[in-house]
């Protein structure tokens, strides 16, 4: 990573870990990442990071490093132990998209609390929205159209379906809040 930006280092390895095994979820985290992008005028100096999170942000589902079949889990300790990625990321990734909630459903939410703290509330946002407002293939979407289909596609009684719904409130919550800092940004720009 020395040699080249965070950044760039991130959509590598992703590319590496992702786009020949699950091509749709490099898709996916290409996605994300452009959304992640779109939201650089209220990110300031932290808009590299947040961009490397979130094409980095599914690379728990490589089955190369797949362990405890939690992706937010799998990816940070991969990022953390092999990669020696940058702290800030490995947080971002571990706790993206409401984590918390479904390691508690897969009762690993001591080991994701215990071994990576959580990253400023303004970024954690961020990254849900870039998340939760990008489809399986990339596209741009809504927070309450991709919720659904994460229900529709995994089933409302699954680990991943009761998480998702338990999660809806606060996806809802982080993107009202993304929303009103990008118009403030926005207003902020305009001349008087």
């Amino acid at each position: 990573m020395a040699l080249m930006g965070l950044t760039e280092w991130a959509y590598a390895l992703s590319e590496t870990m992702l786009s020949e095994q699950l091509p749709r979820r490099w898709s996916h985290s290409l996605g994300v990442a452009k959304r992640a992008r779109s939201l650089s005028p209220i990110l300031g100096a932290d808009a590299e990071l947040l961009e490397a999170a979130a094409v980095l942000h599914d690379v728990g589902y490589s089955p190369t490093i797949a362990a405890t079949g939690f992706h937010p889990l799998d990816g940070a300790r991969f990022l953390r132990d092999q990669e020696g990625a940058d702290e800030r990321v490995v947080r971002l990734v571990a706790h993206h998209s409401c984590a918390l909630l479904e390691a508690e459903e897969r009762g690993l939410r001591r080991e994701l609390e215990t071994e990576f703290e959580l990253e400023r509330p303004e970024l954690v946002d961020a990254l849900i929205v870039s998340d939760m407002t990008t489809t399986p293939t990339g596209e741009h979407t809504t927070p309450a159209a991709r919720l659904d289909e994460i229900v529709q596609r995994y089933g409302p009684n699954t680990i991943v379906g009761r998480f998702i719904q338990r999660a809806a409130p606060e996806i809802h919550a982080a993107n009202e809040r993304v929303e009103r800092r990008m118009a403030s940004a926005a207003a902020g720009a305009q001349p008087m």
